[in-house]
């Protein structure tokens, strides 16, 4: 018996021992007024409910804290001590509450951006144009690469919204579908497959040297998992539109957004090229750090790709 291990007391929340915020206002209410019914009307609430407030103080307190009569409402001598406690708690937390607010916006004065190229280069400005419409005193920064360095950002905290275009959303991210995409074959007019009949095949497309994205780019990884890893590079760049620019020289044929080539389509400076049996078709996401969902401007702009 002498020798059992005495049993840890469990230990009680101090927020069940300290009165709540609204509490300690209506406390320190009465004591400047002088009456319960006016500390009531200042803090919203009605008398009898000030009553109840001020009693369940009283008995989590084990004091009595406000003497009532007629005349009004006295505070006893354990009240004026609890109400001097209770006005640097009070003083704290507004001190706290104009801490987090500027913090918050700090936070709402700025918004970093990262975004795969064509996102960046086709339908961002969009977006952003939209965004300084309701948030113009928020500063935009807009980090643009391709979907692998789109994650790194995020992750390493240089971004606070990205957006990619792969086939697959980069490890520790959380991700949504915000808009649908179509990867095209174009190639100069001059171009033999520019006065071809019938649509090119999987395997002839897998056969002719491309001009490429880099990898790590979203175009690139839909492409390759389209061809099973087999595209062919004939240049690799890493701009879409140095890509473009070295279609329309003739260099040779490239597999683009059509958010990309709209222009140039329109204006016979790119020709499209039909293609058979192969899935070019992909997701446009907005992606943020696993569990941490956008907030301020980020979301805001979020709403926007989806409006």
């Amino acid at each position: 018996m002498g020798n059992r291990e005495e049993q840890p007391v469990p230990a009680v929340s101090l927020s069940h021992r300290v009165p709540d915020l609204g509490a300690l206002e209506l406390l320190l209410a009465v004591a400047r007024l002088g009456s319960l019914g006016g500390a009531a009307r200042e803090v919203g609430i009605t008398q009898p409910a000030a009553s109840s407030r001020i009693r369940s103080m009283e008995r989590q307190l084990g004091v009595a804290l406000v003497d009532r009569s007629p005349r009004g409402s006295r505070l006893t001598d354990a009240g004026a001590l609890v109400t001097d406690w209770a006005r640097r708690i009070v003083e704290a937390a507004e001190a706290f509450d104009a801490g987090a607010q500027a913090l918050r916006d700090r936070r709402d004065s700025r918004l970093r951006v990262a975004a795969s190229m064509t996102i960046a280069e086709y339908l961002l400005p969009g977006w952003l144009l939209a965004l300084r419409a309701q948030r113009p005193d928020t500063a935009v920064s807009l980090l643009a690469g391709n979907s692998a360095a789109v994650g790194e950002r995020l992750l390493s905290g240089e971004a606070d919204l990205g957006f990619v275009e792969g086939v697959s959303v980069p490890p520790g991210l959380d991700s949504a579908v915000i808009a649908h995409d179509h990867l095209i074959v174009v190639t100069a007019p001059g171009h033999a497959w520019a006065r071809r009949r019938r649509p090119l095949q999987a395997s002839e497309l897998a056969a002719t040297p491309l001009i490429l994205r880099e990898k790590g780019s979203g175009t690139r990884q839909v492409l390759d998992a389209a061809l099973g890893g087999l595209a062919r590079p004939l240049i690799e760049l890493s701009s879409t539109t140095a890509v473009k620019a070295a279609v329309v020289s003739g260099a040779g044929p490239a597999v683009l957004s059509e958010l990309a080539v709209g222009e140039e389509l329109a204006m016979r400076r790119l020709v499209r090229v039909p293609v058979d049996g192969v899935a070019l078709a992909r997701d446009l996401r907005a992606v943020w750090p696993t569990g941490h969902r956008p907030v301020g401007p980020a979301r805001e702009l979020l709403s926007l790709t989806r409006g």
